[in-house]
């Protein structure tokens, strides 16, 4: 748990709700008035609002810092289909928007060239086309394929000079005439990991990621790591002669998570040259990138056991290019208890920018590599995606809260508060940055539906749970509810275990409030953005201080006259699913309604099933070895004691937690007479691809709550 002398400081719940007055406030702020209108509608939120809402990310400054380019994805429900196209807008704000790829085709991974004339992006055109890098002039006119790789572009990044191209493709794939498509080749495994969800069986014949550099003047392309292991995270040195990467090259990868990073020399030739290895650390070392002098590479490290790798935090650290870890490695960021993503380097190569899960909350901070201190970018009451930073030092980032669709903004200038010691790292430096009324809002894709809706008021709790932990959460009710009366109550539980809820828009939340209901979020202990301690609260305890966590959330709604403890419900997906079917055994009289979604019951069960081989066995230990734990934290065990009408969802080729655990819970309920019903999607991995099924997936959780919650089509209420 976190102890409460670490604890951010925080309004009081009065003060951090989001009611009618803070509409007005909002209102007034430059980026609620860039449409024209207020940030929220009279009309209710639709299942079908959910594919009319844009996502946009991906945001890239072009290196003279006038133009930012970002996506944007549609869903089209009628004709099942998604694109994502690429966009650029000024950086100041000023003139329209402008669409840089045509519709009904998708791109990806979108950057500049160096000398900021191109705009590059990957994309698969074509019949049987695999990815490639593709590029165009900003001025104007047609993209076309720089790259025509056999086995497809997994990613890429130019080089310093814009020379070349350095290219993450898989192996080749190697075909056999005497197997079709109607008589497939059999899958021979030898792979501890022999399972991956989406991908499949792992064989022996497992295509691995390299790294290859492309000549863009004769188009030609050079391998520069090989050998039976994935190489990823690929960065360029300064001067264009070494790369820097990710890579597990230890003699049986699936045995552990000691990924370290390599540098290799840019200028290889056949054969192959062995990279020279920079880091020790026996868990997971990624996302290097050098310093503008070519000297350090920083990248994210941990400081705990590998095993802990699930609840752990990492870190960011910085080592010198040339003599690697040995010459003097220094952890930047070990005081501040919070994970931290995606460093880049300052222009002057003084800072590292990156981002940092905080409570609910993600931020843009920066930390000195002299001095250790840490100031935070771009912070406050707002939920960070992607980012990116100019060279004067503004940060163009992803944007989202309660009230708002992700957006892309900027910052005006570098503004910043530094922070020092542990207690301010944690406590003072939310307080510091660009909050989002000193930012630029530059897209305003979803500002036409959002003035439409009735959205959801949002109230910020802290409850107190058993140990004296205190809880972070959310309550949502619906817009325009005066609190006269209570509402049927819906306890939605984020996956992970180790996921976050927090201050982003959250469309389930704003579908249910707008059919009547309440609903708490909680993040329980196990979660991320509280801290190490706080998350291994939960190492080995599954369905154990988590269900007092989410519980005390629940009571607190109550107290606050917002729930009525008569007409409860719960549910979520993945862990959701999981936290659900303990609470349904251990609470079995609380909830009058339960979703399940894609959940594990009988742990054993999985073993040898799932894809997670390495992690359960850190935690668990082996099955026949730790027996008891195994069976100890299986809900399956305790299903005599569900009461609760419990609708059971899953994929049929989900590898991450295998439909086989639903199968099994649903027979369970189904044969004790428990109302039941188990909803398999054809085909579908752990999460849910095509819109139609998303769609009737909401609409099944609706109908379910509304049946066994609110007790509508019933002929007598279920006690």
């Amino acid at each position: 748990m976190t102890p409460s002398s670490l604890r951010l400081p925080r309004t009081s719940a009065s003060t951090r709700r989001l009611p009618l007055f803070v509409l007005v406030v909002l209102a007034a702020l430059p980026w609620a008035g860039i449409s024209g209108q207020e940030p929220s509608g009279p009309r209710p939120v639709q299942v079908d609002d959910a594919f009319r809402l844009r996502s946009v990310g991906s945001p890239a400054i072009s290196p003279d810092g006038e133009w930012v380019a970002y996506t944007v994805t549609t869903t089209d429900l009628e004709e099942e289909e998604r694109e994502t196209r690429l966009w650029m807008t000024r950086a100041d704000g000023t003139g329209e928007p402008i669409p840089m790829t045509r519709a009904g085709e998708s791109v990806g991974g979108p950057e500049w060239s160096p000398d900021g004339r191109f705009l590059s992006f990957t994309a698969t055109r074509g019949e049987d086309a695999k990815s490639q890098v593709w590029v165009l002039d900003r001025r104007g006119g047609e993209a076309w394929a720089l790259t025509e790789e056999e086995q497809g572009v997994s990613s890429y990044e130019w080089s310093p000079d814009g020379s070349e191209l350095l290219l993450v493709m898989r192996d080749e794939e190697v075909k056999d005439s005497a197997w079709t498509s109607d008589r497939r080749k059999p899958w021979v495994i030898d792979r501890l990991q022999f399972k991956r969800d989406r991908t499949g069986y792992l064989t022996e014949e497992q295509r691995y990621s390299h790294l290859y550099v492309f000549d863009v003047e004769t188009r030609t392309t050079r391998q520069i790591t090989d050998g039976d292991y994935d190489d990823s995270s690929p960065a360029w040195s300064p001067d264009g002669r070494w790369i820097a990467f990710s890579s597990n090259r230890t003699q049986d990868p699936d045995a552990n998570s000691d990924t370290n990073l390599w540098i290799v020399s840019a200028d290889v030739e056949e054969p192959v040259t062995e990279p020279r290895q920079l880091t020790t650390y026996t868990g997971g070392d990624g996302s290097p990138a050098f310093s503008p002098d070519g000297r350090w590479i920083a990248y994210t490290t941990g400081t705990h056991e590998p095993r802990y790798d699930a609840f752990g935090t990492s870190h960011l650290a910085i080592i010198p290019s040339e003599g690697g870890e040995a010459a003097g490695r220094r952890i930047l960021t070990e005081r501040l208890d919070r994970s931290v993503r995606s460093p880049e380097w300052d222009r002057d190569g003084l800072g590292i920018v990156f981002s940092v899960a905080d409570e609910g909350e993600t931020h843009v901070a920066r930390v000195d590599v002299g001095s250790g201190m840490i100031e935070r970018l771009v912070g406050g009451e707002l939920a960070v995606g992607g980012f990116d930073v100019a060279a004067d030092g503004r940060v163009a980032a992803r944007i989202s809260r309660f009230l708002l669709p992700g957006e892309i903004f900027i910052t005006e200038v570098p503004v910043a508060t530094a922070v020092s010691d542990r207690r301010a790292l944690i406590e003072g430096a939310r307080t510091g940055g660009a909050a989002l009324e000193r930012l630029n809002k530059l897209t305003a894709v979803n500002d036409s539906l959002v003035s439409e809706l009735a959205l959801a008021d949002v109230r910020n709790i802290h409850v107190e749970s058993s140990g004296g932990a205190t809880i972070e959460g959310w309550v949502y009710t619906p817009a325009g509810w005066d609190g006269s009366s209570r509402l049927p109550t819906l306890l939605r539980i984020h996956g992970g275990p180790n996921g976050m809820y927090g201050v982003g828009f959250n469309f389930d939340a704003q579908l249910f409030t707008s059919k009547g209901y309440a609903v708490v979020m909680m993040n329980p202990r196990g979660s991320s953005g509280y801290g190490f301690d706080f998350g291994m609260e939960l190492w080995q305890r599954w369905g154990i201080p988590d269900v007092d966590d989410v519980m005390a959330g629940v009571q607190e709604a109550v107290e606050l006259g917002v729930a009525d403890p008569d007409r409860l419900g719960v549910g979520g997906w993945s862990y959701g699913g999981i936290l659900t079917n303990y609470l349904i055994t251990k609470r079995p009289d609380v909830f009058r309604g339960a979703v399940t979604g894609a959940s594990m019951a009988l742990l054993v069960a999985n073993f040898g099933h799932d894809h997670y081989q390495l992690g359960n066995e850190r935690e668990w230990g082996l099955p026949w070895e730790n027996r008891e734990m195994w069976e100890r934290l299986s809900p399956f065990n305790e299903v005599e004691r569900v009461q609760t009408p419990t609708l059971i969802m899953g994929g049929e080729s989900d590898w991450n937690v295998p439909i086989q655990n639903s199968e099994q819970l649903y027979q369970a309920l189904r044969r004790r007479g428990i109302p039941t019903e188990l909803v398999v999607y054809p085909g579908q991995p752990h999460g849910i691809g095509p819109a139609a099924y998303q769609k009737d997936r909401w609409e099944r959780y609706l109908e379910w709550y509304d049946r066994w919650v609110k007790g509508e089509g019933l002929e007598k209420p279920v006690t």
